[in-house]
């Protein structure tokens, strides 16, 4: 038995679909523990791509079950839509299973999230997906569960009432009743799927079933470690793997954080790297850097090792794995910021205060790009010299193994042992 945990080290969109589908044949089960459709992995399987928003990646694969936790908050007319759009692609979905606990996103809270955003003069970058007030009630101890709605319309009719009450929400009683109806028609759809995903994931890890926690957006926007305020709403950190799954921390066992080969970024917020102009257009073309969920553009910079070295201590990382390598090929030169100079003194550690973020100044170190194509390459000892020194100097940096790079969208574009992590994991 072993749990391996793949979490993003950046402010998300690090690949890390990519990971979890290469680490997924040896896993029993794949849970996701956060986020909501505001997130989204991206899978290349030979001419295919698959974008899902909601359900993990491993669903891509037969005989594996595919959780969403209690730390997902779920739009059910988008989960059945996403398992409709898979089904037409003959992707079964037999094996996905639902939290009773996660929370259930509202319209209201669609509405809420579009017009919070709108009246900040400091906008965060929300998708707009309600995700943010969904959490908020939550919190608030107003929110609707999946599990709830195996009640009567009309007790769930009340359960909006009071919600929207509590939330200072004007609302008519007809408006409550109508979604009320929409909201168990969902339900009555999705209740195959919808279990105590907390026992049936632990009764798996008594089993001795290899388990992958997949994560979704990453460190950087960590409500609680993130460059707060402009982070998501949730834990996207590993620890959000215990409240988020149901699981104790004792029963994790490895820590694959995942990077992008430079840094991304959707929408606001500080980003000390952040290239500008047609360096940055070039990367971001190269890269097909738009959002998986909005197709928002990405801002593009370097790689920053101060933000990588605070994701690696906070999320307890044992293994990298360092995706697009491919779209640095023909650069003549890359840069890492190995510190940032506040205030006139050097530091290495990530400030917490978005203010200082957007005042520091990035000390870079130069290396050789490379012209040689890497997407051809399958073993590490072919790759370009100055691509090996370029990963090798990340790895003695951040002092943490590299066991997988990833050098192309596709599937089989990738260089390393899956199987070696979960190997590792028993002894």
């Amino acid at each position: 038995m072993s749990t391996v945990v793949v979490v993003g080290c950046q402010y998300g969109d690090e690949g890390k679909g990519k990971i979890v589908d290469y680490l997924a044949p040896n896993a029993n089960m794949v849970v996701r523990f956060g986020g909501g459709n505001n997130a989204g992995h991206t899978v290349v399987v030979g001419k295919e791509e698959y974008k899902l928003h909601l359900i993990p990646s491993g669903i891509l694969y037969k005989n594996i079950d595919c959780v969403l936790g209690n730390g997902v908050v779920i739009n059910l007319l988008e989960m059945i839509q996403e398992i409709n759009r898979l089904k037409e692609r003959g992707i079964s979905t037999d094996s996905l299973f639902i939290s009773d606990r996660a929370h259930v996103i509202l319209p209201t809270h669609i509405i809420r999230d579009n017009a919070s955003e709108e009246k900040r003069k400091d906008k965060i970058g929300t998708t707009g997906r309600g995700i943010g007030p969904t959490y908020m009630d939550k919190i608030g101890r107003v929110g609707i569960r999946v599990g709830d709605l195996a009640q009567t319309t009309y007790s769930i009719g009340l359960m909006i009432g009071k919600n929207w009450d509590l939330t200072g929400i004007h609302y008519q009683s007809a408006e409550a009743t109508a979604l009320a109806a929409d909201l168990k028609e969902y339900y009555d759809i999705l209740k195959k799927h919808i279990i105590n995903t907390s026992d049936y994931i632990n009764l798996a890890i008594r089993s001795k079933k290899n388990i992958l926690f997949e994560g979704a957006q990453g460190l950087l926007i960590d409500v609680d470690h993130g460059t707060y305020p402009y982070v998501t709403s949730s834990n996207p950190s590993a620890g959000g793997v215990c409240t988020g799954s149901g699981v104790g921390p004792s029963k994790i066992d490895h820590v694959v954080g995942v990077i992008k080969a430079y840094t991304t970024r959707v929408g606001e917020g500080p980003f000390p790297t952040e290239l500008h102009g047609l360096q940055a257009d070039d990367i971001r073309d190269r890269g097909n850097e738009f959002g998986t969920t909005t197709g928002r553009p990405r801002r593009c910079g370097w790689l920053d090792m101060v933000a990588l070295r605070h994701a690696i201590n906070v999320n307890g990382v044992d293994s990298l794995a360092i995706t697009k390598l491919d779209i640095l090929d023909g650069l003549t030169e890359i840069k890492i910021c190995r510190a940032y100079e506040v205030n006139g003194r050097v530091s290495d550690v990530f400030p917490s205060a978005p203010g200082d973020l957007y005042q520091v100044r990035p000390i870079y170190e130069t290396f050789p790009g490379w012209t040689e194509n890497s997407s051809n390459v399958s073993k590490w000892s072919l790759l370009p010299q100055a691509a090996k020194d370029y990963i090798d100097h990340i790895r003695t940096v951040l002092k943490v193994p590299i066991k997988i790079i990833g050098n192309g969208a596709e599937r089989d574009k990738i260089i390393g042992s899956g199987k070696e992590i979960w190997d590792e994991t028993r002894k």
